[in-house]
């Protein structure tokens, strides 16, 4: 059980570092778009997604080989734990 919790840890701890980038960019992004477009008064929906796509894009390019990295990691002690998560206690 134990080897089992230490996966779902790892797993969980590798999901925030990979998705708090993304999401810290968007949010950031939108509020920027958002204040925008209260200043101009132009309430237009592609001109919200557009730049939340691009950021989003641009850092999934950037730092995708980091992303691989730490998932190809995950994976690796995953299939090393599963004897002792097989095995149980």
């Amino acid at each position: 059980m134990e080897a089992l919790q230490a996966m779902v840890r790892e797993a969980l701890v590798v999901t925030a570092v990979l998705s708090f980038p993304m999401l810290a960019a968007a949010t950031v992004v939108g509020t920027l778009v958002a204040v925008a477009q209260a200043a101009t008064q132009v309430q237009e929906q592609t001109l919200t997604l557009l730049p939340k796509m691009l950021v989003v894009g641009a850092l999934t390019a950037l730092f995708g080989s980091f992303g691989l990295r730490l998932c190809s990691g995950l994976f690796v002690d995953a299939l090393g734990a599963l004897p002792a998560v097989v095995r149980g206690p």
